[in-house]
């Protein structure tokens, strides 16, 4: 038996905390949700995210806690969460939407949510009234929305997408994570080696200007980098500061874009790694599509739209311009040359058998495994690489700097 702290609310919408005791975390949430509780967060005991709930419990209890302006990809998740478990209660969806606006804690979803009331009170459809906010719901959350209400089931819908969200924003967590580390380490090499050019070297020059003595090549050149630095200095601030907006624009059109991930696509390594993250977002969101019972036309139509890559996208639209021939989905993946042949192989079984968003479910967590132990290897190579490089960079100019006291020693010694 384990013990899960969890964060709910009543049906009056009072916030209402505990632990609970349980064998597993999907016996302990039906449980809660048999107490007529709307659940808002679930850890194990012992667990930091447990540890953080339970020293924040008293603090939203209280009604106290922060609100933020911006949307979270936690805040989505919530929010989708919450609305299926209040739909599959038989809560209505304006009752629904009333319930969650009063515990949401973003202050733009809040208004949003305030938005979507007002268009269905107005007349529209849930899935019309999230298309009027695409800068929040993407197509896939209209899609998905538009295929639960046909089909009425719209809470096993949102439960599905709820679980793609939830499982997408962890696994951009874990890459987020596994990246701070070596940006920081770079970061604080590269601020390690300016502030020794601009600051210290200069210092040793002029100590050694009143020796009056000629100095060594490697501490004469590492003056000169010193000196040509300091005056370039804000030249390159600037310069590269125009460079990365100047970038920022070009890879905002469509060509740009396409040259860039051309580009990405074809590096030595990396360019695999790249690969694998878009193929990845790929196969995710058709497992989606598919398992919530939308035709496979309709989910890569939407997958082209909502992948984030203009090549893959194109992949895709002339995928989709085969499959809508009657050609079976395996040849037009097989023919774009971009996915690997153990993916068209499983998508090949995957349509023999009629378990394709299973298939599309394992390509998944194959790719999401990839780039897990990728970043894994790649972190645990780049620290000492980037150590030793530092301690090179480091040496020289530490040596460059003490050849001349050590000459000056020499001298003295000599005279002696």
């Amino acid at each position: 038996m384990s013990k899960f702290i969890y964060l709910a609310r009543d049906n009056s919408g009072k916030k209402v905390s505990g632990s609970i005791e349980g064998t597993s975390e999907e016996e302990v949430v039906g449980r809660i949700q048999g107490m007529q509780l709307l659940l808002l967060e679930i850890y194990p005991e012992g667990t930091v995210q447990g540890a953080g709930v339970a020293a924040q419990i008293n603090l939203k209890v209280s009604g106290l806690g922060n609100k933020h302006f911006g949307i979270k990809s936690s805040d989505m998740v919530l929010f989708c969460r919450q609305l299926a478990t209040l739909l599959g209660a038989g809560v209505t969806i304006l009752k629904s939407l009333e319930t969650i606006s009063k515990q949401v804690s973003s202050r733009k979803l809040y208004s949003v949510i305030g938005n979507l009331r007002k268009s269905m009170e107005g007349g529209a459809s849930f899935h019309e009234s999230l298309a009027k906010e695409p800068t929040v719901f993407s197509d896939l959350w209209v899609n998905l929305v538009e295929s639960g209400e046909a089909s009425g089931n719209l809470a096993i819908i949102l439960d599905r997408l709820a679980l793609y969200l939830e499982r997408n924003a962890e696994f951009t967590r874990k890459l987020i994570s596994s990246l701070i580390y070596p940006c920081v380490l770079l970061g604080a090499s590269f601020l390690a080696m300016l502030f020794l050019t601009i600051k210290i070297v200069p210092t040793f020059a002029e100590v050694f200007k009143g020796f009056n003595m000629t100095l060594p090549g490697p501490t004469l050149a590492l003056i000169a980098v010193s000196n040509f630095i300091k005056k370039t200095i804000l030249l390159f601030l600037v310069g590269g500061i125009l460079a990365y907006f100047s970038f920022l624009n070009y890879i905002k059109t469509k060509d740009g874009r396409r040259n860039f991930e051309r580009f990405i696509f074809k590096l030595p390594v990396f360019g695999e790694f790249f690969r694998a993250l878009t193929i990845e977002r790929f196969s995710s969101e058709m497992a989606t599509l598919i398992e919530s019972g939308v035709p496979i036309l309709y989910s890569l139509e939407i997958t082209e739209q909502s992948v984030g890559s203009v090549v893959i996208g194109e992949i895709i639209h002339q995928i989709k311009d085969d499959v809508r021939s009657g050609k079976p989905l395996s040849q037009p993946l097989e023919r774009s040359g971009f996915f690997e042949p153990m993916v068209v192989q499983m998508v090949h079984i995957g349509e023999e058998i009629g378990e394709l968003s299973q298939m599309f479910k394992r390509i998944n967590v194959f790719y999401q495994t990839y780039v897990e132990t990728f970043l894994g290897r790649f972190l645990t190579l780049f620290e000492p690489m980037i150590l030793i490089f530092m301690g090179l960079v480091i040496g020289t100019m530490v040596i460059g700097m003490f050849l001349p006291i050590f000459k000056i020693s020499q001298v003295g010694s000599g005279g002696g």
